[in-house]
């Protein structure tokens, strides 16, 4: 009998074959280097091109046509929301919702390709709409509805701000959805293929991937960057946090990747953008800070940056609340949530993995009166 092999939590093993993307020599999607796909591409082009190939301008404009179309939430959703408790995390909003979003969908019970290629639009245009009508009304404000001819991304900071974006924070948006779209299989992923491998339904594996996405050891990471920087409060008080930090043995969110030992390309061009919006919002002190921290990390340790670490200063820029990092996460990675679910319907199996019993040796039944 051949020899159990064990991987806590499956590092390393090959659970599946997928042709979405890969982190094997850096980030891509479908072949594509996430680097051009960030500095040329929408986030528009990247969704579809996820689904197989990138759309040439007629598919790209229908693309936009039926995102447009399907830029409603049913009255009872919106309603819905008016009466979760105040203070709902937001991925709880987001996860109900998409459970919620299947009551109103036509395909709900077609399991097709061709059903769930539109769910996965429906969802992409919807789930927004979700999160911004939530904030703006935890904040004693009525929802805004997206207007169309817009982008995903603009439409995005218009519902949560009723105000015009500048070119570059649209921009900003859109890069950060581009990197967040897809990265192979991850915790949320996986946890959407295992759902619908037993052929279950679209909207269940993306209440399950948000379920899991909201667990701190995948999504969230941002955030905790986030108070990094505020703890650390200006960049004269940088060195002298971080070696206190390292001193003390704390780990430093934003640094290091379970998958990218010799660093994170996501994050390469997001600093670059990083700087830009800086100088757009006068915030480069925050810049500088970040590099101070950053360099010594890599002297010290040499641990490079991940994606969360300048993601969470791209959004300081863009006014974005702390709560709505990990949704936002959910708007972009839909996406490629969706993609995986359709590739494994197209050739399913459904996955049952084994366990190594650590429990006692076979037992002698015992009557009650003997126990």
């Amino acid at each position: 009998m051949a020899e159990e092999i064990y991987s806590p939590g499956l590092e390393g093993v090959i659970a599946g074959e997928t042709a979405i993307s890969t982190v094997t020599g850096g980030l891509s999607y479908r072949g594509y280097s996430i680097e051009d796909l960030a500095r040329n591409a929408t986030f528009e082009e990247v969704a579809y091109l996820l689904y197989g190939d990138l759309p040439n301008s007629k598919q790209l404009e229908q693309l936009r046509s039926r995102l447009q179309a399907a830029s409603h939430v049913p009255e009872p959703i919106i309603n819905a929301l008016r009466d979760f408790p105040r203070g709902t995390s937001g991925m709880d909003v987001l996860r109900s919702a998409s459970s919620m979003l299947a009551h109103w969908d036509p395909d709900v019970n077609d399991n097709s390709r061709e059903a769930n290629l539109q769910k996965s639009e429906r969802l992409l245009a919807q789930l927004p709409i979700v999160m911004a009508a939530r904030y703006r009304m935890e904040h004693g404000k009525e929802p805004v509805k997206p207007r169309s001819g817009r982008s995903l991304a603009e439409n995005c900071l218009y519902m949560l701000f009723e105000s015009d974006p500048s070119p570059g924070h649209i921009k900003a948006m859109d890069v950060s959805l581009i990197l967040y779209a897809e990265h192979e299989f991850n915790a949320s992923t996986f946890a959407a293929r295992v759902i619908v491998s037993t052929l279950s339904d679209l909207h269940s594996g993306i209440a399950g991937a948000i379920g899991a996405l909201k667990g701190p050891l995948h999504g969230g990471a941002n955030e905790k960057v986030t108070e990094v920087m505020q703890s650390v409060g200006k960049k004269e008080n940088a060195e002298k946090w971080v070696r206190g930090a390292l001193a003390r043995k704390e780990k430093i969110m934003g640094f290091g990747h379970r998958v990218y030992k010799n660093g994170d390309p996501r994050a390469v061009y997001l600093k670059e953008l990083c700087g830009q919006l800086a100088k757009e919002t006068r915030q480069e002190d925050l810049e500088e800070m970040a590099a101070v921290i950053e360099r010594i990390v890599w002297e010290e340790k040499k641990l490079p940056p991940n994606l969360d670490w300048p993601s969470a200063r791209l959004y300081e820029y863009l006014s974005l609340p702390v709560e709505l990092y990990t949704p936002l996460f959910v708007l972009s990675r839909v996406s490629g949530w969706c993609a995986h679910i359709i590739e494994q319907l197209d050739n399913n199996r459904l996955i049952r993995p084994r366990a190594r019993y650590t429990g006692p040796e076979r037992q002698a039944w015992k009557a009650l009166a003997q126990r």
